[in-house]
C-alpha cells in the first residue's frame, strides 16, 4: 500500500542527534527507537531524549508486528542499569522511558532489572521522571509489584490491538491478562500514573475500538496513546488501512469524554513519543 501524505516524515538534522546515538554507542545501551524502527527516532533523538530497551535486544515472543528479534535471549546484564543512569546524566534528560524485550524466560520476567534501573537513575538525576513500559509478566502480580515498589512516575503497558485480533497480532499474549496488569497498578499503588497505548489499521472495527476504550478506563488507565500500525518489513502482518487524521482526533475526543487524564491519537504517535507531556499537563507544577 502507497503510504499517503499524511505519513511522510521529512528529513531532519540536528547536532544533538550524534550527540544520543555516540553516548548510546559508548555505554553500549540498546533502544526501542533503533531495534523497533520507531519513525519519530531522528526527531526524539534531536530533543536528547530516547526510549531505553533493557535486557537485551531479543525477545522471547514472536508478534507478527514488532521489529524487535525473536531469538535466544541474552543474560542480564547486571551492570546495565548503572550506564543507563550515566546516559541520562550525561544527557541532562528530565524524564525517561525505561522499556524491555520480553523475557519469559526469566522467573520474574526482569521485574527487578526493571526497579533496579529506576533505583539507580534515581541516584544520579534524582529530578528524572522515570516512565516504565513493561511486558505483561505473564500475569504475575508480584513481578508487577517489584517493579511498583520502586516507584516511578508512570507505569505502561501497551494492549496494542483490539480483543479480536489478539490471536493473530498478539498469540503470545491474553487480552484480559494485560488489562488485569493495568488494573493491578492502581491497586498496588494509586499515586503511580497507568497508561497503555494501541494501534489502528490492523484491521479493527470502530465498534471494537470504542470497546477497548471503554475496557482500558474501567482498568483505570490514565493516559492513553493511539497511532498508526507501519509494517516493519513485509514479513510482518500487513497493513489493513490508513487511517485518516479526522478518524485519530474523533478516537481522541472520545476517550478524552470517558475520563482519560491524557490522550495522544495521531498517525505518528507511539507510546514513547513525547511521553513526558502528560506527566507535566496532569501532575501540580513546583
Amino acid at each position: 500500500m502507497r503510504k499517503p501524505d499524511w505519513l511522510r516524515i521529512p528529513v531532519t538534522k540536528d547536532p544533538d542527534q550524534g550527540v544520543v546515538a555516540e553516548i548510546l554507542r559508548k555505554l553500549n545501551l540498546n533502544t526501542v527507537c533503533h531495534e523497533a524502527g520507531c519513525p519519530n527516532r531522528m526527531e526524539c533523538f534531536s530533543r536528547k531524549t530516547a526510549t531505553f530497551m533493557i535486557l537485551g535486544a531479543s525477545c522471547t515472543r514472536n508478534c507478527g508486528f514488532c521489529n524487535v528479534r525473536h531469538d535466544t535471549p541474552q543474560a542480564v546484564d547486571a551492570d546495565e542499569p548503572r550506564r543507563i543512569a550515566q546516559a541520562v546524566a550525561e544527557l541532562g534528560m528530565r524524564y525517561i522511558v525505561i522499556t524491555s524485550v520480553t523475557r519469559d524466560d526469566l522467573p520474574d520476567g526482569g521485574a527487578a532489572h526493571f526497579a533496579e534501573t529506576i533505583r539507580e537513575i534515581r541516584k544520579t538525576s534524582p529530578d528524572t521522571a522515570v516512565e516504565v513500559l513493561i511486558p505483561d509478566f505473564q500475569g504475575d502480580v508480584s513481578s508487577l509489584e517489584t517493579v511498583a515498589d520502586a516507584f516511578p512516575a508512570v507505569i505502561s503497558h501497551n494492549m496494542e490491538t483490539v480483543a479480536a485480533l489478539y490471536p493473530t497480532v498478539r498469540p503470545q499474549a491474553i487480552y484480559r491478562r494485560s488489562l488485569d496488569l493495568l488494573r493491578n497498578i492502581k491497586r498496588l499503588n494509586p499515586a503511580i500514573h497507568s497508561k497503555s497505548g494501541f494501534m489502528l489499521g490492523l484491521g479493527e472495527t470502530e465498534a471494537q475500538v470504542l470497546e477497548l476504550l471503554d475496557d482500558l478506563h474501567a482498568a483505570n488507565c490514565d493516559f492513553l496513546t493511539i497511532g498508526q500500525y507501519l509494517a516493519p518489513s513485509p514479513a510482518h502482518l500487513p497493513i489493513r488501512e490508513f487511517i485518516e487524521p479526522a478518524v485519530f482526533d474523533a478516537y481522541g475526543e472520545t476517550a478524552r469524554q470517558k475520563g482519560f487524564l491524557f490522550v495522544a491519537s495521531a498517525p505518528f504517535v507511539r507510546s514513547s513519543y513525547h511521553a513526558c507531556e502528560a506527566l507535566e499537563l496532569t501532575e501540580p507544577q513546583s
